[in-house]
């Protein structure tokens, strides 16, 4: 059985066993349970659950839209992306009521159409505020106490540092602004990822030579990684069933995109999670997936043109960004021998 499925089998096990029933904003309902880690090294695969089905396209989509710095629903709707919808239909809701848009089609199908077509719906009513794209590329750092960059980009000043000084212990990167909360249609619930590196040993150094091969013109000592990295990433709630998969696997991609920016190992990819619930509408699901028998992990695979890309023409992670959004991520990376069971459909509380 593979690490990562089985964790969370385990994980949705413990919860339906020792969680205690607990109220919560979205009126649904839950189990809920305080702190639990998640730990899956990297070497064993790509941490995409198997024993569900899961939409690949759909979670590249929501990683890419956090790192392009985008808060507005309209890229993600665009690409066929539709996890932060009900988020945009109640801010919606809570300052024009609940809209009848007629006999024929749902609020969900009409909001959506308007968001692809009416462009100024679409930037005053898809926008959700300061989330999670905004604090990762442009937090907001004006102070009466503090002169300098007013707007501070943790990705990029991350990929820096890590080039710079890879054994900081400062490689942060938070998306809870305290100071903005109050503007968002929702307040992280991922808040905050650190990144850790460590040196590899000359045996690990050589089977990765080995794994990668020759690649033309580039001298193997200048391409052959010298460290590992890890990351690790905290979340204040934690939807088990339906929001967790997606978090494991956006992360673990992450740490890939990132270790291909600086030239390291992707390590291990580790999870502290908080409130850890199960919607009470997802408890027969969780029931059902508990009594299925994982694959083995996919593997995570960058291209050819990918690797000339960024490690001999050095092209950054924002025109990586914009020639991933004009072609597709699959120029980029590919996912390899991904096998699971069907999905398992479980309703959204928003």
């Amino acid at each position: 059985m593979n690490n990562v499925d089985r964790q969370y089998k385990e994980l949705l096990d413990y919860i339906l066993h020792f969680g205690v029933d607990k109220a919560d904003r979205t009126g649904t309902g839950t189990k809920s349970i305080f702190g639990w880690q998640i730990r899956h090294n990297m070497k064993e695969g790509f941490p995409l659950l198997t024993t569900k089905k899961m939409a690949w396209k759909t979670m590249v989509t929501e990683l890419l839209w956090f790192l392009r710095g985008d808060t507005n629903i309209k890229y993600l709707v665009d690409n066929g992306c539709h996890i932060w919808d009900g988020d945009a239909i109640k801010n919606y809701e809570k300052y024009n009521g609940e809209i009848d848009w007629g006999p024929f089609v749902t609020k969900e199908e009409a909001f959506v159409e308007k968001i692809k077509t009416d462009d100024e719906f679409a930037k005053q009513w898809g926008e959700l505020g300061p989330i999670y794209g905004k604090q990762w590329r442009n937090w907001n750092s004006r102070s009466v106490f503090y002169k300098g960059t007013e707007h501070v980009d943790q990705i990029a000043n991350l990929i820096s540092e890590l080039k710079t000084n890879p054994d900081s212990r400062r490689l942060m990167v938070s998306a809870w602004n305290v100071g903005e909360l109050n503007q968002m249609v929702l307040p992280p619930c991922h808040y905050g990822f650190q990144i850790y590196t460590r040196e590899l040993s000359l045996n690990e150094r050589v089977k990765e030579y080995e794994r990668r091969g020759y690649i033309k013109n580039i001298d193997p000592l200048d391409y052959v990684p010298t460290r590992a990295i890890s990351l690790m990433w905290n979340q204040r709630s934690v939807d088990t069933f339906l929001g967790l998969p997606f978090n494991i696997a956006s992360y673990a991609l992450l740490l890939e995109i990132i270790a291909q920016q600086v030239n390291m190992i992707p390590d291990e990819l580790i999870g502290n999670l908080g409130d850890v619930h199960l919607y009470n509408n997802h408890i027969e699901q969780a029931k059902e997936q508990i009594t299925r028998t994982p694959f083995e992990l996919p593997k995570l695979q960058f291209t050819t043109w990918a690797n000339d890309m960024i490690m001999r023409d050095n092209r950054n992670l924002d025109w990586i960004l914009k020639e991933v959004v004009a072609t597709s991520h699959e120029y980029w990376f590919k996912l390899e021998n991904y096998q699971s069971h069907p999905a398992i459909k479980a309703p959204l509380s928003n």
